[in-house]
Protein backbone atom coordinates (compact mmCIF):
# COMPACT_ATOMS: atom_id res chain seq x y z
CA UNK A 1 0.00 0.00 0.00
CA UNK A 2 0.89 3.78 -0.40
CA UNK A 3 3.31 5.14 2.27
CA UNK A 4 1.09 7.94 3.84
CA UNK A 5 2.92 8.45 6.76
CA UNK A 6 6.14 10.37 6.96
CA UNK A 7 8.50 10.16 10.45
CA UNK A 8 10.28 14.04 10.46
CA UNK A 9 12.23 13.43 13.89
CA UNK A 10 13.11 11.01 16.41
CA UNK A 11 13.82 12.05 19.81
CA UNK A 12 17.13 10.99 21.16
CA UNK A 13 15.58 10.50 24.53
CA UNK A 14 12.49 7.91 23.87
CA UNK A 15 11.21 6.33 21.19
CA UNK A 16 9.04 9.52 20.52
CA UNK A 17 8.60 10.93 16.61
CA UNK A 18 7.10 13.75 15.02
CA UNK A 19 5.14 12.87 12.02
CA UNK A 20 2.99 13.81 8.73
CA UNK A 21 -0.11 11.61 8.11
CA UNK A 22 -1.13 12.57 4.58
CA UNK A 23 -4.85 11.87 4.21
CA UNK A 24 -7.82 12.74 2.02
CA UNK A 25 -8.90 15.39 3.68
CA UNK A 26 -5.20 17.20 4.68
CA UNK A 27 -2.27 16.33 6.57
CA UNK A 28 -2.56 16.00 10.32
CA UNK A 29 0.89 16.53 12.47
CA UNK A 30 1.62 13.68 14.89
CA UNK A 31 1.65 12.31 17.25
CA UNK A 32 -1.85 13.75 17.55
CA UNK A 33 -5.77 13.58 19.56
CA UNK A 34 -9.04 13.08 18.06
CA UNK A 35 -11.98 14.45 19.92
CA UNK A 36 -14.75 11.59 19.70
CA UNK A 37 -17.62 12.45 17.10
CA UNK A 38 -19.15 9.32 17.92
CA UNK A 39 -22.74 10.00 15.88
CA UNK A 40 -21.38 12.19 13.73
CA UNK A 41 -21.36 14.95 16.51
CA UNK A 42 -18.77 16.07 19.45
CA UNK A 43 -21.31 16.23 22.07
CA UNK A 44 -22.56 19.64 22.34
CA UNK A 45 -20.13 21.38 19.34
CA UNK A 46 -20.65 22.59 16.00
CA UNK A 47 -18.02 21.55 13.63
CA UNK A 48 -17.08 24.67 13.54
CA UNK A 49 -16.47 24.92 17.11
CA UNK A 50 -14.13 21.69 17.01
CA UNK A 51 -12.37 23.58 13.69
CA UNK A 52 -11.69 26.81 15.97
CA UNK A 53 -10.15 24.68 18.59
CA UNK A 54 -7.61 23.34 15.73
CA UNK A 55 -8.33 20.02 16.08
CA UNK A 56 -6.84 18.27 12.79
CA UNK A 57 -9.04 14.99 12.90
CA UNK A 58 -12.09 13.40 14.33
CA UNK A 59 -12.82 10.32 15.33
CA UNK A 60 -16.77 8.50 14.61
CA UNK A 61 -18.56 5.04 14.91
CA UNK A 62 -19.41 2.85 12.64
CA UNK A 63 -21.79 0.81 14.66
CA UNK A 64 -23.65 3.81 15.90
CA UNK A 65 -23.89 5.34 12.80
CA UNK A 66 -24.87 2.34 10.83
CA UNK A 67 -27.63 2.13 13.61
CA UNK A 68 -29.04 5.60 13.01
CA UNK A 69 -29.42 7.75 10.76
CA UNK A 70 -28.38 4.70 8.55
CA UNK A 71 -26.19 4.62 5.86
CA UNK A 72 -29.39 5.50 3.08
CA UNK A 73 -29.14 9.14 4.75
CA UNK A 74 -25.61 9.18 4.80
CA UNK A 75 -25.18 8.32 1.41
CA UNK A 76 -27.48 10.54 0.03
CA UNK A 77 -25.75 13.60 1.95
CA UNK A 78 -22.45 12.89 -0.28
CA UNK A 79 -21.04 11.15 2.64
CA UNK A 80 -20.26 11.45 6.55
CA UNK A 81 -17.73 14.81 6.42
CA UNK A 82 -20.75 16.65 4.16
CA UNK A 83 -23.54 15.08 6.46
CA UNK A 84 -21.75 16.71 9.68
CA UNK A 85 -20.03 19.63 7.58
CA UNK A 86 -16.57 18.73 8.61
CA UNK A 87 -13.76 19.20 6.46
CA UNK A 88 -11.31 17.96 8.00
CA UNK A 89 -9.96 14.36 8.00
CA UNK A 90 -12.10 11.35 9.94
CA UNK A 91 -11.56 7.91 11.21
CA UNK A 92 -14.02 5.71 11.63
CA UNK A 93 -14.25 2.77 14.07
CA UNK A 94 -15.10 -0.30 12.88
CA UNK A 95 -17.39 -1.13 15.99
CA UNK A 96 -15.56 -3.57 17.64
CA UNK A 97 -15.46 -2.06 21.39
CA UNK A 98 -19.21 -1.32 21.12
CA UNK A 99 -19.89 -5.21 20.32
CA UNK A 100 -17.36 -6.04 23.40
CA UNK A 101 -19.82 -3.46 25.51
CA UNK A 102 -22.78 -5.07 23.95
CA UNK A 103 -21.67 -8.51 25.90
CA UNK A 104 -25.37 -9.36 27.20
CA UNK A 105 -26.66 -8.74 23.33
CA UNK A 106 -24.06 -10.12 20.78
CA UNK A 107 -23.25 -13.82 19.51
CA UNK A 108 -19.56 -13.59 17.96
CA UNK A 109 -19.00 -16.30 15.47
CA UNK A 110 -16.72 -16.85 12.61
CA UNK A 111 -19.00 -15.19 10.22
CA UNK A 112 -18.79 -11.70 12.45
CA UNK A 113 -20.98 -10.24 15.35
CA UNK A 114 -24.90 -11.23 15.63
CA UNK A 115 -26.84 -8.85 17.73
CA UNK A 116 -30.33 -7.02 18.32
CA UNK A 117 -29.93 -3.59 17.36
CA UNK A 118 -31.28 -1.04 20.40
CA UNK A 119 -32.97 1.27 17.68
CA UNK A 120 -35.42 -1.13 15.68
CA UNK A 121 -34.82 -4.14 17.74
CA UNK A 122 -33.80 -5.79 14.26
CA UNK A 123 -31.50 -8.67 14.00
CA UNK A 124 -28.23 -7.87 12.20
CA UNK A 125 -24.89 -9.35 12.02
CA UNK A 126 -21.93 -7.22 11.66
CA UNK A 127 -18.88 -9.01 9.25
CA UNK A 128 -15.23 -7.93 8.76
CA UNK A 129 -16.41 -6.95 4.77
CA UNK A 130 -19.44 -5.48 6.19
CA UNK A 131 -17.35 -3.20 8.24
CA UNK A 132 -15.31 -2.14 5.82
CA UNK A 133 -18.46 -1.54 3.66
CA UNK A 134 -20.05 0.65 5.52
CA UNK A 135 -16.74 3.39 6.59
CA UNK A 136 -16.60 3.05 2.46
CA UNK A 137 -19.74 4.51 2.41
CA UNK A 138 -19.31 6.82 5.58
CA UNK A 139 -15.97 8.21 3.06
CA UNK A 140 -13.65 8.40 6.79
CA UNK A 141 -10.12 8.98 5.94
CA UNK A 142 -8.80 5.76 7.99
CA UNK A 143 -10.86 3.07 8.65
CA UNK A 144 -10.62 0.36 11.11
CA UNK A 145 -10.78 -3.53 10.70
CA UNK A 146 -13.49 -4.94 12.67
CA UNK A 147 -12.40 -6.65 15.90
CA UNK A 148 -13.24 -8.62 19.24
CA UNK A 149 -11.62 -6.27 22.36
CA UNK A 150 -10.99 -8.38 24.83
CA UNK A 151 -12.32 -7.92 28.39
CA UNK A 152 -9.54 -7.61 31.32
CA UNK A 153 -8.97 -10.08 32.80
CA UNK A 154 -9.37 -12.98 31.23
CA UNK A 155 -7.77 -16.19 30.40
CA UNK A 156 -4.84 -16.40 27.94
CA UNK A 157 -7.18 -19.37 26.19
CA UNK A 158 -9.53 -16.58 25.57
CA UNK A 159 -7.18 -13.95 24.36
CA UNK A 160 -5.25 -16.56 22.01
CA UNK A 161 -8.79 -17.11 20.69
CA UNK A 162 -9.60 -13.70 20.70
CA UNK A 163 -6.60 -12.63 19.05
CA UNK A 164 -6.81 -15.23 16.48
CA UNK A 165 -10.17 -14.37 15.35
CA UNK A 166 -9.22 -11.04 15.18
CA UNK A 167 -6.29 -11.91 12.75
CA UNK A 168 -8.67 -13.54 10.71
CA UNK A 169 -11.37 -10.74 10.29
CA UNK A 170 -8.42 -8.22 9.76
CA UNK A 171 -7.04 -10.57 6.70
CA UNK A 172 -11.14 -10.73 5.23
CA UNK A 173 -11.25 -6.64 5.64
CA UNK A 174 -8.13 -6.21 3.55
CA UNK A 175 -9.19 -8.47 1.04
CA UNK A 176 -12.38 -7.14 0.53
CA UNK A 177 -10.73 -3.66 0.87
CA UNK A 178 -8.61 -4.52 -2.36
CA UNK A 179 -11.35 -6.23 -3.85
CA UNK A 180 -13.08 -3.02 -3.92
CA UNK A 181 -9.64 -1.14 -4.66
CA UNK A 182 -10.55 1.11 -2.61
CA UNK A 183 -7.95 4.36 -3.09
CA UNK A 184 -8.85 7.36 -1.02
CA UNK A 185 -9.40 5.11 2.35
CA UNK A 186 -6.85 4.18 4.54
CA UNK A 187 -7.03 0.87 6.27
CA UNK A 188 -5.43 -0.39 10.07
CA UNK A 189 -5.32 -3.05 11.60
CA UNK A 190 -5.52 -3.49 15.21
CA UNK A 191 -3.30 -5.80 17.22
CA UNK A 192 -5.00 -7.66 20.50
CA UNK A 193 -3.75 -10.09 22.92
CA UNK A 194 -4.97 -8.63 26.58
CA UNK A 195 -1.91 -8.38 28.78
CA UNK A 196 -0.22 -11.80 27.59
CA UNK A 197 3.00 -11.15 26.32
CA UNK A 198 3.36 -13.91 23.87
CA UNK A 199 -0.27 -12.96 22.60
CA UNK A 200 0.65 -9.41 21.79
CA UNK A 201 3.92 -10.24 20.04
CA UNK A 202 2.14 -13.19 17.90
CA UNK A 203 -0.61 -10.45 16.85
CA UNK A 204 1.84 -7.77 15.84
CA UNK A 205 3.99 -10.26 14.26
CA UNK A 206 0.89 -11.38 12.19
CA UNK A 207 -0.64 -8.52 11.05
CA UNK A 208 2.86 -6.56 10.49
CA UNK A 209 3.27 -9.69 7.78
CA UNK A 210 0.61 -7.53 5.66
CA UNK A 211 0.75 -4.03 4.35
CA UNK A 212 -1.82 -2.06 6.67
CA UNK A 213 -1.72 1.88 6.58
CA UNK A 214 -0.99 1.56 10.00
CA UNK A 215 -1.38 -0.51 13.17
CA UNK A 216 -3.74 0.76 16.29
CA UNK A 217 -3.23 -1.25 19.70
CA UNK A 218 -6.63 -2.27 21.00
CA UNK A 219 -7.48 -4.03 24.35
CA UNK A 220 -6.22 -1.71 26.20
CA UNK A 221 -8.24 1.22 28.53
CA UNK A 222 -10.39 -1.37 29.20
CA UNK A 223 -9.76 -1.86 33.30
CA UNK A 224 -6.24 -3.07 33.39
CA UNK A 225 -3.92 -1.58 35.83
CA UNK A 226 -1.68 1.66 33.85
CA UNK A 227 1.25 -0.37 34.53
CA UNK A 228 0.41 -3.11 32.34
CA UNK A 229 -0.63 -0.66 29.80
CA UNK A 230 3.15 1.04 29.34
CA UNK A 231 4.51 -2.54 29.70
CA UNK A 232 2.30 -3.77 26.55
CA UNK A 233 3.63 -0.91 24.85
CA UNK A 234 6.95 -1.25 25.29
CA UNK A 235 7.40 -4.62 23.84
CA UNK A 236 4.57 -4.15 20.92
CA UNK A 237 5.69 -1.08 19.53
CA UNK A 238 9.33 -2.01 18.51
CA UNK A 239 7.46 -4.92 16.32
CA UNK A 240 5.65 -2.37 14.25
CA UNK A 241 6.87 -0.59 11.22
CA UNK A 242 8.97 2.41 11.64
CA UNK A 243 7.21 3.67 8.64
CA UNK A 244 3.68 3.40 9.70
CA UNK A 245 1.76 5.09 12.00
CA UNK A 246 0.72 3.80 15.88
CA UNK A 247 -2.53 4.27 17.46
CA UNK A 248 -3.62 3.27 20.69
CA UNK A 249 -6.97 3.12 20.59
CA UNK A 250 -8.81 4.48 23.66
CA UNK A 251 -6.08 6.36 25.82
CA UNK A 252 -6.51 8.08 27.83
CA UNK A 253 -5.34 10.61 30.54
CA UNK A 254 -3.05 13.63 29.86
CA UNK A 255 -0.10 11.71 31.25
CA UNK A 256 -1.12 8.37 30.26
CA UNK A 257 -0.81 10.40 26.46
CA UNK A 258 2.85 11.88 27.24
CA UNK A 259 4.12 8.08 28.58
CA UNK A 260 2.65 6.61 25.92
CA UNK A 261 4.01 8.98 23.35
CA UNK A 262 7.67 8.74 24.88
CA UNK A 263 6.89 4.43 23.91
CA UNK A 264 5.97 5.56 20.38
CA UNK A 265 2.66 6.43 19.69
CA UNK A 266 1.72 8.57 17.13
CA UNK A 267 -2.44 8.60 17.78
CA UNK A 268 -4.86 8.74 20.35
CA UNK A 269 -8.27 9.25 21.07
CA UNK A 270 -10.31 9.38 24.40
CA UNK A 271 -13.86 10.22 25.88
CA UNK A 272 -12.20 11.42 29.01
CA UNK A 273 -12.11 15.58 27.86
CA UNK A 274 -15.63 15.33 27.14
CA UNK A 275 -17.33 12.76 28.68
CA UNK A 276 -15.39 14.35 32.18
CA UNK A 277 -16.73 18.03 31.29
CA UNK A 278 -20.16 17.21 30.89
CA UNK A 279 -19.49 16.09 34.69
CA UNK A 280 -18.09 19.71 35.41
CA UNK A 281 -14.32 18.34 35.89
CA UNK A 282 -11.83 20.13 34.16
CA UNK A 283 -8.10 19.91 33.45
CA UNK A 284 -5.98 22.84 33.56
CA UNK A 285 -1.84 23.32 33.08
CA UNK A 286 -0.28 23.67 36.34
CA UNK A 287 2.18 26.17 35.04
CA UNK A 288 2.45 28.40 31.86
CA UNK A 289 5.31 26.86 31.10
CA UNK A 290 5.45 23.75 28.85
CA UNK A 291 6.80 21.48 31.44
CA UNK A 292 5.52 17.89 31.07
CA UNK A 293 7.43 16.21 33.63
CA UNK A 294 5.71 15.48 37.24
CA UNK A 295 2.37 16.31 37.87
CA UNK A 296 2.33 18.89 35.37
CA UNK A 297 -1.74 19.36 35.26
CA UNK A 298 -4.62 19.69 37.92
CA UNK A 299 -7.78 19.08 37.94
CA UNK A 300 -10.66 21.45 38.89
CA UNK A 301 -14.01 19.84 40.24
CA UNK A 302 -16.74 22.95 39.37
CA UNK A 303 -19.71 21.83 41.18
CA UNK A 304 -17.31 22.39 44.29
CA UNK A 305 -18.42 25.21 46.62
CA UNK A 306 -15.38 26.66 46.62
CA UNK A 307 -15.72 28.40 43.63
CA UNK A 308 -19.17 29.41 44.48
CA UNK A 309 -18.03 33.49 44.51
CA UNK A 310 -14.45 32.91 42.58
CA UNK A 311 -14.58 35.30 39.74
CA UNK A 312 -11.51 34.58 38.11
CA UNK A 313 -11.43 32.66 34.67
CA UNK A 314 -10.60 29.06 34.98
CA UNK A 315 -7.47 29.32 33.41
CA UNK A 316 -5.49 32.34 33.08
CA UNK A 317 -3.54 31.18 30.50
CA UNK A 318 -5.71 29.35 28.32
CA UNK A 319 -6.67 31.06 25.23
CA UNK A 320 -10.40 28.91 24.75
CA UNK A 321 -13.23 31.02 24.15
CA UNK A 322 -14.81 29.39 28.14
CA UNK A 323 -11.60 30.84 29.90
CA UNK A 324 -11.62 34.27 27.75
CA UNK A 325 -14.98 35.15 28.91
CA UNK A 326 -16.33 33.28 31.83
CA UNK A 327 -15.50 33.00 35.52
CA UNK A 328 -15.40 30.11 37.61
CA UNK A 329 -18.26 31.14 39.69
CA UNK A 330 -20.32 31.77 36.29
CA UNK A 331 -18.89 28.06 35.19
CA UNK A 332 -20.17 26.59 38.48
CA UNK A 333 -23.29 28.66 38.38
CA UNK A 334 -24.28 26.74 35.55
CA UNK A 335 -23.57 23.48 36.06
CA UNK A 336 -25.34 23.81 39.57
CA UNK A 337 -28.57 25.37 37.68
CA UNK A 338 -28.41 22.04 35.29
CA UNK A 339 -27.84 24.69 32.23
CA UNK A 340 -26.67 22.74 29.06
CA UNK A 341 -24.24 25.95 28.33
CA UNK A 342 -22.21 24.58 31.39
CA UNK A 343 -21.49 21.16 29.57
CA UNK A 344 -20.76 23.02 26.33
CA UNK A 345 -18.95 25.59 27.98
CA UNK A 346 -16.78 23.12 30.18
CA UNK A 347 -16.29 20.79 26.69
CA UNK A 348 -14.23 23.64 24.74
CA UNK A 349 -12.12 23.97 27.25
CA UNK A 350 -10.94 20.69 28.25
CA UNK A 351 -10.97 19.50 24.14
CA UNK A 352 -8.34 22.71 24.12
CA UNK A 353 -6.83 21.69 27.10
CA UNK A 354 -6.12 18.24 24.98
CA UNK A 355 -5.44 19.76 21.83
CA UNK A 356 -2.55 21.79 23.48
CA UNK A 357 -1.19 19.06 25.09
CA UNK A 358 -0.71 17.72 21.91
CA UNK A 359 0.84 21.07 20.41
CA UNK A 360 3.10 20.90 23.46
CA UNK A 361 4.24 17.06 23.62
CA UNK A 362 5.28 18.01 19.61
CA UNK A 363 7.38 21.42 20.38
CA UNK A 364 8.85 19.26 22.87
CA UNK A 365 10.01 16.33 20.49
CA UNK A 366 10.87 19.26 18.03
CA UNK A 367 13.27 20.91 20.74
CA UNK A 368 14.90 17.53 22.13
CA UNK A 369 12.95 17.63 25.48
CA UNK A 370 10.90 14.51 24.96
Amino acid sequence: MTDNFRVSKKSIKSRARLGILSLAHGQVDAPFFMPIATRGVVKTLTTAEISALEAQIILANTYHLWQRPGLKVIKKAGGLHRFMRWAGPILTDSGGYQVFSLAHARKITERGVAFISGVDGAKKVLTPELAVSIQQILGSDIMMCLDECAPYPCSRDYAKNSLELTYRWALRCLSYFQKKKIKKQLLFGIVQGSVYRDLRLLSAGQLVQHDFHGYAIGGLAVGEPVEKMYEVLDYSIPVLPETKPRYLMGVGKPEQIVESVKRGVDMFDCVIPTRNARHGLLYKFRTQRSNLTGSFYEEVRLKQSRFTNDLKPLDDHCDCYTCRNFSRAYLRHLFMSEETLGWRLATLHNLRFYLRLMEIIRKQIKNGRL
